[in-house]
């Protein structure tokens, strides 16, 4: 490769490097009419990026440029000076002058590119920063007057904001404390009529209190709910109040229940059942209780005990007298506790059914001995009405064996009908294929015929009728 190849190929080198700056340039002032018609914060984000992009892009376009100028100066040199060691061979003294002479014009020539070169990108990239300085003003100062803007607005939004929930926290809180006040009041109101039904229960136990202290009520409360129970099982035919169920004796009980008796007047036999409540026995045991005071349970236990082999005493002595009564009457309790507590007592309750004949029950055993008493009674109607029953069997059986005489005669009655309609439908065939060869009339005029031959089966005799039929 001669000297003014190697020329050639360096001053290409610098005009490919001056084209790609002029490039460059042109990108940046594309990204700057860009970022002019964009926003502020964008416009100042493009231009911080495209000033990035454009130094690393001239950088390694310098440098690719120095470094290929460098390349192919020194392979250029390389066979530069191998074709001058070759030509030295034929004429070193001719071409000395001319290789010094073309080597020092390239030098001049490569320092004068490379100091143009500099100069004009130096030049531009001055006046690219300056450029670059005035728009980053120009956004900061644009930017600066929206944000203030942008403050004010927001500062009157925040404060219609804050006045809109300032009214409505207020309605909120007005609507919420009356509400609040009026469930108070409600509430205060309840409370009022609890204490009102508090008062009248008070008053009510005050009431029960002094019935159970008088022994008559304590009474009366033992009757009235033995005479509920024995509602809620029996009728009221099934068992009676008061009832003498000693001849001659004026004691009665309180409740009795009536079985019926085996003799021919049909006097009833009464079973004996009387209510007793012995309150202040019981209360002392319970006390004792609570007090954990050991021989003041036996002695309330050992009264309570004796008062209750003294009533079925009693109750035997004045209520029982078979065969009016039943060998066994029943001493009610009124509450469960009291009943299972006389239960406790060993042996109680088997000496007052043996030497008394006296059955102890509390409400629940009581209910049950009634319900076992109904279900007696009703096997007993039942074996009353058996023979009854019987009787109406008999009846029917008679008068079914008639309804069967009544079945046959009604079904040789519609037997002779249906042999009576065969025939008909007989006979009806055989009119049919008579009829066959008969020409059939218009309805019309079957209707007229038939209607005029009615009208003289209906007319009066000497008169006759106007023909109404159509000529034939």
């Amino acid at each position: 490769m001669s000297g003014a190849d190697s020329l050639l190929v360096l001053a290409g080198l610098i005009l490919l490097a001056l084209l790609a700056a002029l490039v460059l340039l042109w990108r940046l002032s594309s990204q700057a009419a860009a970022a002019q018609t964009q926003g502020p914060s964008e416009a100042f984000e493009l231009l911080q990026k495209g000033n990035e992009r454009l130094e690393r892009e001239l950088r390694l376009e310098i440098a690719e440029a120095g470094r290929s100028g460098r390349l192919e100066q020194q392979s250029g040199l390389a066979a530069f000076q191998q074709t001058l060691t070759q030509q030295m061979a034929e004429a070193a003294r001719t071409h000395n002058a001319q290789l010094d002479a073309l080597a020092q014009q390239s030098a001049q020539q490569l320092n004068l590119l490379q100091k143009s070169l500099g100069d004009t990108l130096t030049l531009q990239l001055q006046s690219l920063a300056d450029s670059n300085a005035r728009r980053m003003v120009e956004i900061r100062e644009t930017l600066e007057a929206q944000l203030a803007q942008l403050q004010q607005t927001n500062a009157a939004k925040l404060d219609d904001m804050r006045r809109t929930v300032d009214e409505q926290l207020q309605t909120t809180l007005q609507a919420r404390l009356s509400e609040s006040f009026k469930q108070v009041a409600d509430r205060l109101e309840q409370v009022h009529q609890g204490l009102g039904a508090m008062q009248g229960l008070a008053q009510g136990v005050g009431d029960l209190q002094r019935v159970l202290t008088n022994v008559k009520t304590r009474g009366i409360f033992g009757e009235v709910q033995l005479e509920s129970l024995l509602e809620q099982v029996l009728t009221t035919e099934q068992f009676s109040r008061q009832v003498e169920t000693r001849p001659r004796s004026n004691q009665r009980v309180d409740f009795a229940v009536r079985f019926p008796g085996r003799s021919a007047d049909g006097t009833p036999v009464w079973l004996p059942i009387d209510a007793k409540f012995p309150r202040d026995d019981y209360e002392r045991l319970l006390d004792a209780h609570e007090r954990a005071d050991a021989l003041g349970v036996e002695v309330a236990g050992k009264a309570l005990e004796a008062r209750i082999r003294a009533e079925a005493r009693t109750i035997s002595e004045s209520y029982l007298a078979p065969p009016h009564t039943t060998d066994f009457a029943v001493l009610f309790l009124p509450i469960e506790s009291l009943y299972a507590e006389v239960l406790r007592r060993p042996g109680l309750m088997d000496s007052l059914q043996r030497d008394w004949r006296v059955t102890l029950a509390g409400p629940t055993t009581m209910l049950a001995m009634l319900n076992s008493l109904q279900m007696g009674f009703r096997t007993l109607a039942l074996e009353q009405r058996a023979s009854e029953v019987w009787d109406v069997l008999g009846a029917v059986k008679t008068e079914f064996d008639r309804y069967g005489e009544w079945v046959a005669r009604i079904r040789e009655q519609v037997q002779k009908a249906a042999d009576t309609l065969d025939r008909a439908d007989t006979r009806t065939r055989q009119m049919q294929r008579a009829l066959r060869k008969v020409e059939a009339l218009p309805q019309e005029q079957a209707d007229l015929l038939l209607a005029s031959q009615d009208a003289e089966v209906d007319a009066p005799e000497g008169k006759p009728l106007p023909s109404t039929l159509p000529p034939v």
